[in-house]
């Protein structure tokens, strides 16, 4: 809200005050007291000026105009200021509700409500004739607060889901390019470290060829072994594992990776903190990955030291070499790329931090990063005790200020009031209106017991009006329960409960309030017959349940299709991402089966044949091959009408693009679960994953995949958990209608449990399956 409209309610509070005073004593030719209209003049001045800057100081504000009116109030003939007095607070505290937490808007209606109540008994003493306008205020300021903290949640939803789609939409444009990127940088980790090796072991052996033969054996099985190693390494980059289980922790991977550059024959000395998990030791791991290799390249032979210490405030990485020795011949210099720097850069900053590399004073190199560390996180915001205690503390002595003077002077007729025995009829209707409150709040936990009680509380209306012998407008009382009743009822309407159990309500509360107003009609006394009035009382009763009901199913239907317009906008973005994100793997991929995958295959075949000459030649083809790869990576991009169908080898890109909405997902494949599946098991399976994902939710969500072997044939089996609008019937026919194709079979029972089988039914011959690769080819 701007500016304007910060003014413009103020303005409109203060022409409603001066139609109803002095408006109203014009109109009937009385002329007020020019000292009560300054007073009036100051108090809406004071107020509506307040009313004006409520956005920025709320509580100071409510403060304000509370203090204003009450003041004005004294002196002033009645409803001079009861406009500013009821519907300005109000405001004040709506917005309270609206812009301040919730401890802080309860706390400044018990306290305001104490404090006009404990105001008016100094004015009038004990003996005021029944309170209901008090309980009547107290009332207005509950709705009022309760309304500033229901558009406060919907604010706060609406932000959230905001964030969430902007997340979404955001990650959709960026995932393709992160794959890309992701890709480009493990093939050069992978290939460049191991293929380098390769390189550089093979030349030492060559060059003590005629000194040292057994070195080419040597040389000759450790490109075997690594040739091998590369294979599987690009596959698992091809295709990364959704699941992490059996990982080594991050030290571990550290410690191995100084002990093979060691048997390089490299001097390396280490010194390595335990690591948590995460961005931070992965980026860790790719820099010393990278500066070690750098030194086996340029610097072969020479003293390294790694350093690697996790604080609290930063984790320094540190990887620092010695000049290489005298004579030392760089067998791996003119292979790299030029792109390591820039990895190394990407890397730390992904993670958070910086990097600096450059030669030492004695002639080596050094490469530091400084990562975060234990307490980089963002701590959020908390309120005190002391504050809250401070809240209180002001609240309370606002309440105890009017008692002052009743304290110090006390009447006598008030004396003779406390006394007596009468029970006014406010105190009954202050109690009944407590009940329902009490009800009113348990509606969302226990809807039938809510409305159950309402429903009870509406005959005692009229039992309260006359045991406290209640003279004032006889439709008031039983309006304050309609008026509950039929905000409950709307409140169950809009959550799309079941109808019969709904309306069984409604003719409930419509029934129980007629039979309330005709009898309070009656005991006040009437002429109107007795059956006009219970026809009355059951059409105005009608009446306004259904406007509830029509209300709040209707406000119901337009929060359902919020989140439904939401959930498909999520599900859309993310299948465009992923798609994206998998047409930019698949297409890597084939270039790495055509090159480097082919030329490393030929290194282990030249190796495995003893020719030493030749598997040093065939890795610095894969190198080049490599080389040339990461040049045409960017390159190329495949369009939309181009993009395969996902399979289960993009189950982790599913995963991270629900991730970047800040939903926890986390995917498993058991061991069991082969590589290469039918096609129509495979683009089944991940389509449903992809559907159970995309209807929606915040509450951490889990999909194990396992293979059932039985005598009947294999059967794939998907368990999904934390996922419970999955069993939405929309859902629940998107799913029903994939797996009926394969002959599957779903269930959804418990709530937030989806069980899955699928046949695996082989698409070629008896008993052979058909590449997954295959199939999203042909898919395009």
């Amino acid at each position: 809200m701007n500016r304007t409209d910060d003014r413009l309610i103020p303005v409109l509070l203060i022409c409603a005050q001066a139609a109803v005073w002095p408006g109203a004593v014009l109109l009937r030719g009385d002329a007020p007291r020019s000292v009560d209209l300054l007073v009036v003049a100051l108090v809406a001045g004071l107020a509506g000026a307040g009313l004006a800057l409520r956005r920025a100081r709320p509580v100071g504000v409510l403060v304000l105009v509370a203090l204003v009116c009450a003041l004005g109030a004294g002196p002033t003939p009645a409803g001079a200021v009861a406009v500013l007095g009821t519907a300005g607070v109000a405001l004040a505290l709506f917005t309270v509700a609206t812009d301040r937490d919730t401890f802080t808007a309860v706390l400044c209606v018990v306290s305001l409500a104490a404090w006009q109540s404990l105001h008016g008994l100094s004015l009038h003493g004990l003996s005021d004739r029944d309170g209901l306008d008090v309980v009547l205020t107290v009332l207005l300021y509950v709705a009022a607060c309760g309304a500033g903290l229901l558009v406060r949640r919907r604010r706060r939803a609406r932000r959230t889901a905001e964030r969430v789609l902007k997340r979404a939409e955001a990650e959709r444009h960026r995932l393709p390019a992160v794959e890309r990127r992701r890709m480009e940088r493990e093939l050069h980790d992978v290939s460049a470290h191991h293929l380098t090796a390769v390189v550089v072991t093979a030349g030492a052996a060559l060059g003590l060829r005629e000194r040292r033969p057994e070195l080419a054996d040597e040389a000759l099985e450790f490109a075997a072994e690594t040739g091998r190693e590369v294979t599987r390494a690009l596959g698992a980059v091809r295709a990364p594992a959704p699941s992490r289980e059996d990982v080594p922790s991050p030290e571990e991977r550290l410690r191995e990776l100084v002990v093979g550059f060691r048997r390089l024959d490299q001097r390396v000395d280490c010194e390595i903190d335990p690591l948590p998990d995460g961005a931070v030791a992965d980026a860790a791991y790719g820099i010393v990955r990278e500066a070690l290799t750098n030194v086996a390249r340029h610097a072969a032979g020479a003293h390294t030291t790694v350093l690697c210490r996790y604080g609290d405030t930063r984790t320094d990485v540190v990887v620092t070499s010695a000049a290489p020795p005298k004579g030392a011949i760089a067998h791996g210099a003119g292979l790299g790329s030029g792109r390591g720097q820039g990895f190394l850069r990407s890397r730390a900053r992904e993670a958070g931090g910086t990097l600096s590399s450059g030669p030492t004073p004695e002639g080596g190199w050094e490469v530091r990063a400084v990562l975060p560390g234990r307490t980089a996180a963002p701590v959020e915001r908390s309120v005190t005790r002391g504050y809250r205690s401070a809240q209180v503390v002001a609240a309370v002595g606002l309440c105890l200020q009017p008692l002052l003077p009743t304290l110090v002077i006390r009447s006598e007729s008030a004396a003779a009031a406390s006394t007596g025995s009468q029970v006014s009829a406010g105190v009954l209707f202050a109690l009944l209106a407590a009940a329902q409150g009490l009800a009113l709040l348990r509606l969302r936990r226990a809807p039938r017991v809510a409305l159950g009680v309402l429903c009870a509380l509406a005959p005692l209306w009229p039992v309260a009006m006359a045991a406290g012998q209640y003279a004032g407008p006889v439709l008031l009382p039983p309006a304050l329960s309609v008026i509950a009743t039929c905000a409950a009822l709307a409140v169950d309407a809009s959550r799309a409960r079941k109808e019969r159990r709904r309306w069984g309500y409604a003719i409930a509360a419509v029934a129980v309030h007629a039979v309330a107003v005709t009898a309070a009609v009656l005991d006040r006394g009437t002429t109107v017959p007795g059956w006009a009035v219970a026809g009355c009382a059951v059409a105005g009763a009608s009446l306004t349940v259904g406007a509830a009901l029509w209300g709040g199913a209707l406000r119901g239907r337009r929060d359902q299709a919020a989140r439904g317009d939401q959930e498909e906008r999520l599900a859309a973005w993310t299948g465009e991402a992923v798609r994206d994100a998998w047409a930019e793997r698949r297409r890597i991929a084939a270039g790495l089966e055509t090159t480097v995958l082919s030329r490393t295959a030929d290194m282990v075949t030249e190796a495995e044949a003893g020719r030493l000459d030749a598997t040093a030649d065939r890795a610095r083809e894969a190198l080049a091959a490599m080389r040339a790869l990461l040049d045409t990576v960017r390159q190329g991009e495949t369009g939309p009408e181009l993009r395969p169908q996902p399979t289960l080898q993009a189950l982790d890109l599913l995963a991270h693009q629900c991730r970047a909405t800040g939903r926890d997902v986390e995917i498993r494949l058991t061991d069991r679960v082969p590589e290469r599946l039918p096609t129509t098991v495979d683009l089944t399976a991940y389509h449903v994953a992809e559907t159970v994902l995309s209807a929606g939710g915040e509450e951490p969500a889990m999909l194990e995949l396992d293979l059932e072997r039985g005598a009947g044939g294999d059967t794939l089996t998907l368990a999904a958990t934390g996922v419970p609008r999955a069993a939405r019937p929309v859902v629940r026919e998107r799913l029903a209608a994939r797996v009926a194709a394969l002959g599957g079979t779903l269930a959804t029972d418990p709530p937030g449990l989806v069980r899955l089988r699928l046949p695996l039914a082989p698409d070629g011959p008896a008993g052979s399956f058909v590449p997954a690769e295959d199939d999203a080819e042909g898919e395009r």
